[in-house]
């Protein structure tokens, strides 16, 4: 279903709008030549735009800057449209089909790098930091609550490690069963903090290889992909025995009775990153002036949404809620979307970040964020060989476009619309280096080919894989 603003495509409006730019742009020119040179070149160059996205919560900052005029404020005139999955809403970004969308933060990484569909795609906006979890199926929960300790008043002790669920995966596979978990796409986030957890609790997820593109090789459990809104559905069916996915789907799990939440990702990384927004490298070389107003309505939806202590948090699950954007029941998407979370029926705890739009610098796209993906890309042998840390950076840096985010941010400060201590002007695009993972293992986004040498399992330097395994090194 498409979201199509009343006042941007009928034919009086767009006649009115033409009008109003032929005047603006008359009233530029005089401008610049009295010396005011500046006003010249702040018109969109496409101002009639289509943007996809999966229907999850974090593509709230789309559906925000779409309600609360925004992307009309800065002259954008936008269609929201959902897309059926991963795979096809890039290949129409790719296409041209759609101007950009809501994306997986591996996804430009992996197109520009020429894993999957080969395309420059480049992000001037991260959308949010967390916003995922892992659901297993009521089955394996039983299976594992024997071995979670528990807290005085006997509910389980959080986080839930991997470790609990390694007897269950080991007893499957004495049995003969295999142990299979869903993901939403090759290279998700979900994707990673899914074998993130499973191996930092000694249960191996498998590698790619040239030839075998599972990611199964060598696995104890077998990671599969299904889109989001089939995950609890396909879960109850028995074809899979848990999962990693955004919200609402970990909560719609608790709601129907046929899974629980173990773990949140904010638990396995803390604030971590999340979706971006994403458009071809074309696309922002021929329309500066769009990409600098479409972020610019962006920061402002993400500022909306985590101001004045989440505020505002209610009103924007009553708009998620509606069948064009997630379609997901208000206290389904309310139950994490407000700073809560439920693992098992019942239990459900305050957890105030687990989606974070604007806080903590949530919306710059940091060079740190585009390694730590390409890492693990790496240790599960999306990328084959060994990779110089330099590689990394002049790949991050040529997909995540800080620049072209603090321009858009200037510029809401110059119109008083955002303040200066909201933007971290002076960073050089790195985090500082954090160990907040649930193995404590430190990430310096400097040194990823030191960062993978420290994981028990997974690639090293010199290794490769082949469909019997891994060799070199």
């Amino acid at each position: 279903m498409k979201l199509i603003p009343t006042s941007g495509f009928s034919s009086v409006s767009r006649t009115i709008r033409q009008a109003t730019q032929i005047v603006a742009v008359a009233a530029a020119t005089t401008m610049a030549a009295s010396g005011f040179s500046q006003a010249e070149s702040v018109f969109p160059e496409k101002d009639e735009l289509k943007f996809g996205f999966i229907k999850l919560t974090d593509m709230a900052p789309l559906a925000i800057a779409y309600e609360k005029g925004y992307f009309e404020d800065e002259g954008l005139f936008v269609t929201l449209e959902p897309q059926a999955n991963w795979k096809v809403l890039l290949d129409r970004v790719i296409t041209g089909e759609l101007d950009g969308a809501h994306m997986l933060a591996g996804q430009p990484l992996a197109a520009t790098i020429g894993y999957g569909t080969e395309a420059h795609i480049i992000t001037p906006f991260s959308m949010d930091l967390n916003g995922n979890g892992i659901t297993v199926s009521n089955e394996v929960w039983e299976m594992m609550k024997p071995n979670i300790p528990t807290m005085e008043d006997g509910r389980p002790q959080h986080p839930i490690k991997a470790d609990y669920l390694k007897p269950v995966v080991d007893q499957f596979k004495d049995e003969g069963k295999a142990f299979k978990m869903g993901m939403v796409f090759p290279v998700s986030t979900h994707n990673y903090e899914l074998r993130y957890w499973l191996a930092a609790g000694g249960i191996h997820p498998g590698y790619y290889s040239d030839s075998d593109i599972s990611g199964q090789i060598s696995a104890d459990a077998l990671l599969s992909v299904t889109p989001p809104p089939q995950m609890p559905a396909t879960l109850e069916a028995g074809t899979i025995h848990g999962y990693c996915v955004g919200e609402p789907w970990n909560q719609q799990a608790v709601f129907k009775g046929i899974g629980v939440p173990v773990i949140t990702d904010y638990e396995i990384w803390k604030n971590n990153p999340e979706k971006v927004f994403g458009i071809t490298a074309e696309f922002a070389e021929e329309n500066p002036n769009t990409v600098t107003a479409l972020t610019k309505a962006l920061i402002r939806a993400a500022i909306w949404l985590d101001e004045n202590d989440n505020a505002n948090r209610m009103e924007a699950v009553e708009i998620l809620s509606r069948s064009e954007y997630v379609g997901a029941d208000e206290e389904v998407i309310a139950n994490s979307m407000t700073g809560t979370f439920e693992y098992e029926k019942g239990d459900k705890r305050d957890i105030p970040d687990f989606n974070v739009f604007f806080r903590y610098f949530a919306t710059y796209p940091y060079y740190s964020d585009a390694v730590w993906y390409l890492s693990q890309m790496r240790r599960w042998g999306q990328i084959g060989d060994t990779k110089s840390d330099d590689w990394y950076a002049e790949v991050a840096a040529k997909v995540y476009r800080p620049d072209l985010y603090l321009k858009a941010a200037r510029a809401l400060v110059d119109d008083g619309m955002a303040n200066e201590a909201d933007f971290p002007w002076d960073t050089d695009g790195y985090r500082e280096m954090t160990d907040e993972f649930i193995d404590g293992i430190a990430f310096d986004g400097r040194a990823p080919n030191a960062y993978l040498a420290d994981f028990p399992i997974g690639l090293k330097q010199g290794e490769t894989v082949s469909d019997s395994g891994v060799t070199g090194g």
